[in-house]
């Protein structure tokens, strides 16, 4: 074929669609999940073992992990967005060889497709996790380029000045290279050495946060995420419960990205009953017998925990020696703290002023839930 004739030729567009933007759609998992198992070999089309960037079509068969995927539910996305205070001790991943408690345990089971994390939060942070069925919302949000800002309370151990502050607000290099906060505001609450901030990053991570406080040699003692995007954590969510958002909601954080509207799936009688009862256990405080007794991880070096010591003859026990630092036990949600604040919508839309939170002094945990710096 000559080289005029290649000119004439018209080229054909790829046909089909991308593999993990599909997977993603039908909440299969988020494209960075499809993309790795792509490249772990994990995914199968037709048979053969996919490759990065491949497009498929509704005639292909897609299998994951040998298991052959539905491909009528990429009719239309199933979006469902629940929230979920993260309590101390829990792993963001589905499954753990070492068998410790993952955010997943708690959550109801999605009758379409599954719950796709949107972010992780290490295994000695607690708050605000955000979990959905819909890919590509969940990819959105995590993706930097959307820009959503996630807030932070913590409470770091040592002497702060403003000078520090000045530079943790415009840069400093870590080891995957430059971080900063966008914001940092002083929160009520602490004593002595600790003190509470409220800090807002831009991206997600790993230990972002503590690093950059780390790097100023501060020593981070408590660490919740309060805020990602629009989305608020309220006090009437009380630690390791669960709430599912309403339609509105959804669309609020759905906009935020770009991303139009889908209704949410209906529910016979029977299933809104049983959603409606998880629902109303899953807002009210935790028992005592209720919590879950999560074990850290032991370090290099450390000891056992020594067994309980026996009465004496008086029918007491000796007393406790105090903790040191690096055993402090978590303080707990009390059922007052439930009861307290906002239980309006979690969820607020970005007006050009946003009146701002007052914060309350609560003892020496932060108070308030003040937004970070509108985007310029």
């Amino acid at each position: 074929m000559s080289e005029q004739d290649l000119q004439n030729t018209e080229i054909t567009p790829p046909s089909g669609e991308k593999l993990q933007k599909v997977l993603a759609r039908i909440g299969v998992g988020s494209r960075r999940d499809v993309e790795a198992w792509i490249s772990q070999g994990r995914i199968k089309v037709n048979g053969v073992a996919a490759t990065l960037g491949q497009r498929v079509d509704l005639h292909d068969a897609i299998a994951v992990d040998g298991k052959l995927i539905k491909r009528e539910e990429a009719a239309e996305a199933t979006r469902r967005v629940i929230m979920y205070n993260k309590p101390d001790g829990e792993i963001c991943t589905r499954d753990d060889p070492e068998g410790r408690p993952t955010v997943f345990d708690r959550l109801p089971r999605p009758k379409e497709g599954r719950w796709i994390n949107i972010g992780r939060l290490d295994i000695n942070t607690t708050g605000l996790l955000l979990f959905t069925t819909d890919g590509e919302l969940a990819n959105r949000l995590m993706h930097p380029s959307y820009e959503m800002d996630r807030e932070y309370a913590v409470r770091v151990r040592g002497e702060v000045d403003d000078e520090m502050l000045d530079r943790l607000k415009a840069g400093v290099m870590l080891e995957d290279g430059p971080a900063k906060f966008t914001d940092i505001q002083k929160a009520p609450g602490g004593e002595g050495f600790n003190h509470w901030y409220h800090c807002v990053v831009m991206e997600g991570r790993n230990r972002e946060v503590r690093r950059l406080w780390e790097s100023q040699g501060m020593v981070v003692s408590r660490l919740k995420r309060v805020r990602f995007g629009p989305v608020f954590l309220n006090s009437d969510l009380p630690m390791g419960r669960w709430r599912e958002m309403t339609q509105g909601e959804i669309d609020i954080l759905a906009a935020e990205v770009g991303l139009q509207p889908v209704a949410l799936p209906t529910l016979n009688l029977k299933a809104k009953d049983k959603m409606e009862r998880m629902q109303r256990k899953s807002s009210r405080p935790m028992g005592r017998g209720e919590r879950v007794r999560n074990l850290r991880p032991a370090s290099e070096g450390a000891t056992e925990r020594p067994a309980r010591q026996p009465r004496d003859s008086a029918g007491e026990r000796p007393a406790r020696q105090p903790r040191d630092t690096t055993g402090e036990r978590p303080a707990r949600q009390s059922r007052d703290d439930a009861r307290k604040g906002n239980r309006g919508s979690a969820v607020a839309e970005r007006p050009s002023e946003m009146r701002k939170r007052t914060a309350k002094p609560d003892g020496d945990k932060p108070a308030g839930r003040g937004r970070g710096k509108p985007r310029g």
